[in-house]
């Protein structure tokens, strides 16, 4: 029986809850924080992507049904930590831009895993506050 996108969701973000855990604490580690859409609490995710100028771009590989997606889609105003700096910003969901010609200019080891893991890419821009 073929794989749905939520089944694969499901068994991924399993493991990844765990795997988060531990990296969330790495001071290199890039790490995106949203308010969450129900408890208004801070969420860290740990998460690959790439600072160009006053710009972050990253791409979601569940979409629409990664907690951090939603959580953005009901507050955008985020924090992004680029090698051990928070820095303050808006996320802004791109569906019309191509996830995977984006994938090509981000970090490769992470792109790889987006594109394996991946079922529902989503290109993500956060502007940067100055």
């Amino acid at each position: 029986m073929p794989s749905t996108p939520e089944s694969k969701y499901r068994n991924i973000t399993r493991f990844q809850r765990l795997l988060n855990s531990l990296t969330r604490r790495l001071p290199t580690q890039t790490v995106l924080e949203t308010t969450g859409r129900v408890s208004g609490q801070p969420r860290r995710t740990p998460l690959g992507g790439r600072r160009i100028g006053d710009t972050f771009w990253l791409v979601s590989e569940f979409g629409e049904l990664s907690q951090y997606v939603r959580n953005i889609k009901a507050n955008p105003e985020v924090r992004v930590r680029i090698m051990g700096r928070w820095h303050t910003g808006t996320a802004h969901l791109l569906p019309a831009d191509d996830p995977q010609a984006r994938l090509r200019s981000l970090p490769r080891f992470n792109s790889a895993a987006v594109k394996a893991m991946g079922s529902s890419l989503l290109t993500v821009r956060v502007d940067l506050d100055r």
